[in-house]
């Protein structure tokens, strides 16, 4: 089968094919590069920027992607080579952008939580995270933090209380991984990522947050994607060997 002819498989990375902020086992790697390469193209697009990605791959083997979207796809990436960028601050505006992020830092001021530790707000090139618990957490924090964060939503009512006070901003808010939400400007979503892959006819994507407010949502509801819902890495595999089947 020649390679422009390949169908594609496209992958979230946190809690699709690592564990939430985990690195890539070497059985997943493998099972990637010798089983499903060989049938289709495959291609990473996560929230995280490149060098978080890069980190979660276990540094090497990324020239095995054709396509490696950082940011949602803001920050694209074929053969390893940078294709495309966007960028928030130039969109919003720096007085705009201080203001939000000002608004931020104030609100998670008054949350009183398991831990808070550093890097709460970590500003992208085409989005900004926000992270209550902050990102330098522990292992341990961060799962304490998923744990309360299920029970007491402070996500998801962070989420509400900026669309309140920013009600006119063109933003979207998701909720992806285990502790923080990702805010970037409406159609910036991993959908962002298809303007590059115009050539392929079919398009498996794979992701662990598909649902509504999950970052993985709007992408699972192209039409231009075939949608797999995953629980995490072995799901991810377990799919992938029943799509396999289909050959």
């Amino acid at each position: 089968m020649d390679l422009e002819m390949k169908p594609l498989c496209l992958f979230d990375v946190d809690g699709t094919l690592t564990k939430p902020r985990q690195v890539i086992t070497k059985d997943v790697f493998e099972f990637l590069k010798e089983k499903v390469k060989p049938h289709y193209d495959i291609a990473l697009v996560g929230g995280s920027d490149y060098s978080k990605i890069t980190e979660q791959m276990g540094g090497t083997g990324l020239n095995e992607f054709a396509f490696i979207f950082s940011e949602n796809g803001l920050v694209a990436r074929k053969n390893g080579e940078i294709i495309g960028t966007e960028s928030i601050q130039s969109f919003i505006g720096e007085e705009q952008l201080q203001e939000f992020i000002n608004f931020a830092l104030r609100y998670m001021s008054t949350l009183n939580l398991p831990a808070k530790r550093g890097t709460f707000v970590e500003f992208r090139t085409g989005l900004i995270n926000i992270c209550p618990v902050g990102r330098s957490c522990s292992q341990k924090e961060r799962e304490q933090f998923a744990e309360y964060d299920q029970v007491h939503c402070i996500r998801e009512k962070f989420i509400q209380a900026i669309t309140k006070q920013f009600p006119n901003l063109p933003f979207k808010y998701s909720i992806g991984g285990q502790i923080s939400f990702d805010v970037f400007p409406k159609g910036w979503d991993k959908t962002y990522c298809l303007k590059y892959l115009d050539d392929y006819t079919t398009i498996h994507f794979f992701g662990d947050k598909t649902q509504p407010g999950g970052n993985d949502y709007e992408m699972s509801q192209s039409p231009r994607v075939i949608s797999h819902t995953v629980k995490g890495p072995e799901d991810t595999i377990k799919q992938l060997r029943q799509l396999l089947t289909t050959l």
